[in-house]
């Protein structure tokens, strides 16, 4: 990332005031793309719901399957369900795994079907395959292919720190308004935002 970037992001951050503590306060987050979404999709699908060691046994496990250590679309649709099962996955997840690679081999994961869409747009087309919702669609745009602008308002850890942040104390739907609003004066920086939030969650 160039400099002018940064300093246009801290800046930018930093026009909110609960929210400079934090920019002040924490080292600038990492942000880094992947060409690869089919990959980043599977892995994300082979995490859900597990703690951080368990998923990357399973996941090491998964990718020993396949001969180049790659679980190619149509590797991953010809592998015999006990050995996915047999790897860790959950028969839900196996067809999860399954509805990515044929989503990848039908529609496509790759650069040039993604690059043209909007965020929005990007998450329409995830949440075409039963498995990608709307939250794991967010995750893939800001960390996957690193969109500088997404505010994922439905994970549960950017909303306990903005809580914490603002001292909100509505709940419901008035909440999500407010996240809302307070979110938008973070535009158009509101992935490094989120950033921050996961960065500062487990901060004393």
């Amino acid at each position: 990332m160039l400099m002018s970037n940064k300093n246009e992001i801290i800046a930018q951050l930093s026009g909110d005031p609960r929210l400079k503590t934090l920019v002040d306060a924490l080292p600038f987050p990492q942000s880094r793309s992947t060409e690869d979404l089919y990959l980043s999709l599977l892995e994300s699908i082979v995490s859900q719901q597990l703690s951080v060691k368990v998923s990357d046994i399973i996941w090491r496990r998964l990718l020993a399957l396949f001969p180049d250590g790659y679980p190619h679309p149509t590797l991953v649709l010809a592998c015999p369900l006990e050995m996915l099962r047999g790897a860790g996955l959950s028969g839900q997840k196996v067809a999860y795994v399954q509805n990515v690679a044929q989503f990848a081999l039908g529609k496509g994961l790759g650069h040039a079907e993604i690059s043209v869409l909007s965020d929005q747009e990007t998450i329409q087309y995830l949440t075409q395959i039963k498995g990608v919702g709307r939250w794991t669609a967010e995750m893939q745009l800001i960390f996957a292919l690193a969109r500088p602008d997404v505010f994922s308002v439905d994970d549960l850890a950017i909303r306990q720190s903005m809580i914490r942040l603002y001292g909100l104390t509505e709940g419901g739907k008035a909440l999500y308004r407010t996240l809302e609003l307070v979110a938008d004066n973070w535009r158009p920086y509101r992935s490094w935002a989120c950033r921050y939030l996961w960065n500062w969650k487990d901060q004393p």
